[in-house]
């Protein structure tokens, strides 16, 4: 028989949690209008003004004042901006402006809280792999992700070039000599498009599963007359290639792939002997201890449970077998590769950047 101490409520510890409730959602709530406020461009033109008022950044954004005003009094209200009372004008401090616009080498911020929009828009989605199972739809998601990807083309650009491909010693003037490339998962394929156009002198190839991102991608390199990159249709883990290319990059692709020894596999046939294989992804370890100590531990958790659920239900890996840092290097140094690196970047929080050599051949 139960007592009534079984439902004895601690009222502070009560209070306490309705308090960090009440944070949540009006934080939560700030999200949205971050994400909006950074695809808009509203963010980068008040990161050119010192203060201005609601028409002038309306008018330089090219946006509807009347929306404006509204999103410039969520922005003050969340703390994002400053607001001067007397003479009516809002000002972005270069402090937050340092966070929201990826500048000095910092985490952009504003990208990532897009992702909370993208699980808006799946929750129907999501509510439904709850109730019956099964997977998520993969080329719903893919096709969203790729717009996230789109959107941000010029922060992800800027950390690449600047961030990224530096990682490896002359590669940049590797690329200019001329290098064959291979990108999977390339999406709708804006990043490599821009590498080509970058890189006249390399050779691009793009492959993802989904039909209709390949032939996005085709139509803009065709519409923009980038001759020297192709996109193809296939299955991530049929590469099918020998000793065809001396560099393989897979940004954000592996963490949510059925096989990706398999993949990994393919990857070290395809690449020439000392070849580079250069792969982005979550930033996430085996350890709970050590994903909890990540200042966006809550961000990274909820990230990568959407992305597990666009995998089939009876493809989930065992919990200790999970992707993560541990069984990513564990699983590159089976197939083969040598030299292994990990690297976290400044502007990055999110993801950890590996750099992979395929070895030399020794002499007969």
């Amino acid at each position: 028989m139960m007592t009534d101490t079984a439902f004895t409520v601690d009222l502070e510890m009560t209070a306490q949690f309705e308090g960090r409730l009440q944070e949540i959602i009006n934080r939560g709530s700030l999200t949205l209008m971050l994400s909006i406020g950074y695809r808009t461009g509203l963010f980068e033109v008040l990161g050119t003004l010192d203060a201005a008022g609601c028409e002038e950044i309306a008018e330089r954004a090219g946006l509807k004042p009347q929306y404006v005003k509204n999103w410039l009094e969520v922005m003050t209200a969340g703390g994002i901006l400053e607001y001067d009372l007397i003479f009516q004008t809002y000002r972005l401090p270069a402090e937050q402006a340092a966070l929201l616009l990826q500048r000095g080498g910092t985490h952009c911020y504003a990208t990532s809280v897009q992702w909370v929009s993208l699980a808006g828009k799946l929750e129907d989605e999501l509510v439904t792999c709850f109730r019956e199972g099964g997977p998520l739809p993969s080329d719903l998601f893919t096709q969203l992700q790729s717009q996230l990807v789109e959107d941000n083309s010029v922060s992800i650009m800027n950390g690449l070039f600047q961030q990224v491909l530096p990682l490896v010693p002359s590669l940049i003037m590797q690329l200019c000599e001329g290098l064959d490339v291979l990108d999977l998962g390339c999406g709708c394929g804006h990043t490599l498009i821009e590498l080509a156009r970058t890189f006249p002198a390399s050779r691009f190839a793009g492959y993802d599963r989904s039909s209709l991102l390949i032939e996005k991608a085709r139509r803009t390199a065709e519409e923009e007359q980038i001759e020297n990159v192709t996109f193809i249709q296939r299955e991530l883990s049929e590469i099918h290639a020998i000793d065809a290319f001396d560099l393989i990059t897979a940004f954000d692709v592996l963490q949510g792939q059925e096989q990706p020894n398999r993949i990994l596999d393919e990857v070290l046939t395809a690449l020439r002997p000392a070849g580079i294989f250069l792969m982005q992804d979550l930033s996430r370890s085996r350890s709970r201890e050590i994903n909890l100590q990540h200042p966006l531990s809550g961000f990274l958790h909820s990230l990568s449970c959407l992305r597990s659920m666009a995998i089939a239900e009876q493809a989930q890996p065992a919990e200790g077998s999970r992707w993560c840092q541990e069984v990513a290097l564990q699983t590159l140094q089976e197939v083969g590769f040598t030299s292994v690196d990990v690297h976290t970047l400044p502007h990055d929080l999110v993801n950890d950047y590996y750099i992979a050599r395929k070895p030399v051949r020794s002499a007969c």
